[in-house]
């Protein structure tokens, strides 16, 4: 697991120039620098270099490595829901399948975008524009799926909470629907069941007791 999590992100070293100029030089330093960019520089000691590097260059690279554990870290989370996803059985969904994928080639696409300077801000931008992007390049279900990576990293804003939940209850009548074979008796059994728990509802509401809205009814 600590290996597939750190081929993430050896494979991406070419990809941002502040990483490359130190990979180029010697690989076995880069890994170094990605252990002082988990710790945190002054938390290790610091590695005999295997090559030479300026101090800004090590600075650089460090602190874009920073950036590269939180990436790597989304797209991992993203690659493991899609996993998920795609081994569940359709008829037992209760969301529409998770579409967006954490490759390499998403690793590296975000990496190459990174610079030393940015903030923690301007990465999160960085991050919901990449899967923005991919989502509309989905055959089906872009907005769906942009929703769950949203609920996944805690960015959904209240209309958006509610799309998605909305979102998720229509996939459900759906999957309902399907699963009575698209039968339009079946269909209208399954609306006029959704009326008789409406009405269920009013007839417990009008029976809990003597009070109407927290307030008690005179006698």
């Amino acid at each position: 697991d600590t290996a597939f999590k750190l081929s993430y992100l050896e494979n991406s070293f070419t990809a941002n120039p502040a990483v490359a100029r130190i990979a180029t030089k010697s690989h076995k330093d880069a890994v170094a620098m990605i252990k002082m960019a988990m710790h945190g520089e002054g938390a290790t000691e610091t590695p005999q270099w295997e090559a030479n590097h300026d101090p800004s260059e090590i600075n650089e690279a460090v602190s874009v490595l920073k950036k590269l554990l939180k990436i790597r870290d989304v797209v991992l989370r993203v690659n493991t829901e899609y996993i998920h996803s795609a081994g569940q059985a359709d008829e037992y969904r209760t969301e529409p399948a998770f579409k967006l994928q954490g490759s390499y080639r998403n690793m590296n696409k975000l990496s190459e975008k990174v610079a030393p300077v940015m903030n923690e801000q301007e990465l999160d931008t960085l991050i919901l524009s990449h899967y923005e992007s991919e989502a509309q390049t989905l055959t089906t279900g872009a907005e769906a799926n942009l929703l769950k990576f949203k609920e996944m990293m805690g960015w959904l804003n209240a209309e958006e909470k509610e799309r998605w939940t909305d979102i998720k209850g229509m996939f459900k009548k759906q999957q309902q629907l399907k699963g009575m074979g698209g039968n339009h008796m079946a269909q209208l059994m399954a609306q006029v069941e959704s009326v008789s728990h409406a009405l269920y509802g009013i007839r417990a509401a009008l029976a809990a007791g003597p009070k109407l809205n927290g307030i008690e009814k005179e006698e």
